[in-house]
């Protein structure tokens, strides 16, 4: 694959500032227009920071063109626009054990300090250090991800997704003006749920809440949707059934591409 470098001067607001907007997501079959790959509902989450921002559009034809290179070498993009308009399209390989952390889920820590809340949550900017702190955090206790909460201690989001849980009868997400990211793969399943006739509450997550929850998971658009089978909460341990039937009415099945 050809390697192209792009100066970007150390003065750059991107650097500076973390003055980007990003948005990642997980080509499949190597085709930006397949419908699980949602490609126009990650440019317009793009499109609507940048106009927030009062930023320049980029080259969206480009960007396209772009993408759809790197996607046939990785199934991972991460579309990066600079606050000038200029773009970056990078690829990855899926994570390790996808498969595995679907079927099995992982362990969380709770965070526990607002601290770790991320800056300007309704948009994907390239500030993510209080996520990628509470990540490192989390991996010092032991688990693969941090649960994110606000002054009250109510649950927001996780490091890298957005939560869900069921539990009497009912599916749980906590609500975006609560200070979360409007996941794309959030909306998606919210979607299928509400077309299905499912109840869902968009309630912030109390301590109540939580305790309803009989299944917990987190979503984003690489790793579709992961459960969470031990929570590390100050010095005890709270376990989720990571039920495999129950996580499949979510929406469609995660796939192993």
């Amino acid at each position: 694959m050809e390697r192209r470098r792009s100066p970007l001067d150390v003065t750059d607001p991107a650097w500076r500032y973390g003055a980007t907007v990003f948005t990642t997501l997980r080509v499949h079959g190597q085709d930006l227009a397949h419908p699980w790959t949602v490609w126009e509902a990650h440019c317009d989450r793009i499109r609507q920071s940048l106009a927030t921002f009062h930023w320049p559009q980029p080259d969206w034809p480009r960007v396209r063109a772009g993408a759809a290179h790197v996607a046939t070498h990785f199934p991972v993009l991460r579309l990066t626009i600079l606050a000038d308009g200029r773009e970056l399209v990078t690829g990855r390989p899926l994570p390790d054990n996808l498969a595995q952390r679907q079927r099995q889920g992982i362990s969380a820590w709770e965070s526990a300090d607002p601290l770790y809340r991320r800056s300007l949550p309704g948009h994907k900017t390239g500030n993510y250090l209080s996520s990628w702190l509470a990540l490192q955090a989390a991996q010092r206790m032991g688990a693969s991800e941090a649960i994110l909460v606000d002054e009250q201690g109510h649950w927001l989001e996780t490091a890298t997704g957005n939560l869900w849980g069921w539990g009497q009868g009912t599916w749980w997400t906590p609500p975006l003006a609560a200070g979360i990211l409007p996941g794309v793969m959030r909306s998606q399943l919210l979607r299928h749920l509400q077309g299905a006739g499912a109840t869902v509450s968009q309630t912030p997550w109390t301590p109540e809440v939580a305790s309803q929850i009989q299944t917990l998971a987190y979503s984003n658009s690489v790793i579709g949707v992961i459960p969470i089978h031990t929570l590390l909460k100050g010095t005890t341990q709270l376990h989720y059934n990571p039920d495999q039937e129950v996580l499949a009415r979510l929406g469609r099945p995660n796939s192993h591409e």
